[in-house]
């Protein structure tokens, strides 16, 4: 039961990681297709938010190693 409850965690982390990338990229590219000229300022936010996006999914993964490793 424990290994299925980390391979739940994972798996979540990985999507909900997926998702809030292709959501910011997605953001950046319409910024920039509406507005070329601060195509710098958008891409140099977006380098900041895929990071902290990225995150959450990497301290889940780790969580799951966790509770394999007290199993």
């Amino acid at each position: 039961m424990v290994f299925l409850a980390a391979a739940i965690v994972a798996s979540l982390a990985a999507i909900a990681g997926a998702f809030a990338v292709a959501i910011i990229v997605r953001a950046t590219l319409e910024g920039a297709t509406r507005q070329p000229e601060i195509k710098g300022s958008l891409q140099t936010i977006m380098f900041i938010g895929v990071p902290l996006a990225e995150a959450l999914p990497i301290l889940a993964i780790v969580i799951s190693f966790l509770i394999l490793g007290n199993a």
